[in-house]
């Protein structure tokens, strides 16, 4: 499955940005589909995450981000609303194979496949 992640851009804080990640070659019906995020020298971390039509979000980010999967275009979303400085990182979109159990999904390294991510800069 490739994978192309868009959307980003420079935002103030409070503002909001819609990430899309379009998936080519194969349905994402058949795989965990991650939102990571990843700051200067640090590395990615799980932001928001689809599994089986179940959804999972990070702490500092529950109530503020959304993530959603359209079929028909074989796209996932991304909607960041009430964005702060510290949302400022390149997000990635990436997928896993739909067996990877609850405790593997905020890990990096069980994802197969990554789009090339989009920077989010929130700043005044």
């Amino acid at each position: 499955v490739q994978l192309q992640a868009s959307g980003g851009g420079l935002v103030r804080p409070g503002g909001s940005l819609r990430l899309s990640c379009a998936a080519s070659h194969t349905s994402l019906d058949y795989y965990v589909i991650g939102w990571f995020r990843q700051a200067p020298g640090k590395e990615p971390i799980l932001v928001a995450v689809i599994r089986r039509g179940n959804l999972y979000y990070a702490d500092s980010v529950k109530g503020r981000f959304t993530t959603s999967r359209d079929n028909a275009k074989n796209t996932v979303y991304l909607q960041m609303n009430s964005l702060k400085p510290e949302d400022t990182a390149v997000y990635h979109c990436a997928a896993a194979r739909n067996t990877l159990i609850y405790s593997s999904l905020w890990n990096a390294n069980e994802y197969e496949y990554w789009g090339q991510g989009t920077q989010v800069t929130v700043s005044s």
